[in-house]
């Protein structure tokens, strides 16, 4: 896992920036109910999706667990950011309209917890976004990632199946889908290299330090070193509470 207060400072400029961060509020704002008056993104990072999610009458607060992701979060939104978990959310029972979690769940091994919280502040009615099948997203079949395959995780925390079954047990039903591109992601081989060497793939890859090795060598060997593969398509699932 890394560590997000260091990251907070580079994470928007190594994360795709501004126009990764408009595709996703679009694609997040259209599975939002046009009555909503109240939304929360939980792990809101840095604030930048969070800032665009911006509509008429729509009030939107941010929540997330690293001081450093808060504190740039709060330069951008002011007192909507609040620090804290997304497993004991500081909101009441049945408080909100929405709830967005936007490349979150994949990170978190106690995800079904975390969907169980995003239920209990609902109103009934309410709607959950989140991305889901995060990591998988990522593979275009490119190069990169024929050589990343051998290594994938095959049980990811944020798998749609995985995730619509438990938001089942907590009433929350299927009622809309939406993909977005996530601009600026595309690997190049070089940029892998580094990010295996990093620890930066601790959610999608399972490899021990011979296999980080290795595929760090495979990787140096293909053509157009610092030339980006295509961009990732993230699926977003919309998740109604029962009345």
């Amino acid at each position: 896992m890394l560590d997000y207060d260091v990251e907070a400072a580079r994470y928007d400029a190594t994360r795709g920036g501004v126009p990764r961060a408009r595709s996703a509020a679009r694609a997040i704002l259209a599975l939002v109910p046009g009555h909503a008056g109240t939304l929360l993104d939980i792990g809101c990072g840095t604030g930048l999706v969070t800032e665009l999610l911006d509509r008429p009458g729509l009030r939107v607060f941010g929540v997330d667990a690293s001081q450093g992701m808060a504190r740039v979060a709060a330069e951008r939104l002011g007192p909507s950011v609040v620090l804290g978990t997304c497993r004991r959310l500081p909101f009441a029972d049945a408080s909100l309209d929405a709830v967005s979690a936007v490349w979150l769940l994949h990170l978190l091994s106690d995800a079904p917890a975390v969907v169980a919280e995003c239920a209990r502040v609902l109103r009934p009615g309410g709607v959950f976004v989140t991305t889901v099948d995060k990591d998988a997203s990522h593979d275009m079949g490119s190069d990169v990632d024929e050589l990343l395959a051998p290594y994938r995780v095959r049980r990811a925390y944020d798998g749609a199946a995985r995730i619509l079954t438990v938001a089942a047990e907590h009433g929350l039903r299927r009622s809309g889908e939406a993909r977005f591109t996530g601009h600026g992601q595309g690997r190049s081989p070089e940029r892998t290299a580094g990010d295996v060497e990093r620890g930066y793939y601790a959610s999608a890859l399972a490899l021990d330090d011979d296999q980080a090795d290795g595929l760090i060598r495979r990787l140096a060997l293909l053509p157009g070193q610092q030339v980006p593969r295509p961009d990732p398509v993230y699926r977003l699932l919309a998740l109604r509470k029962d009345a």
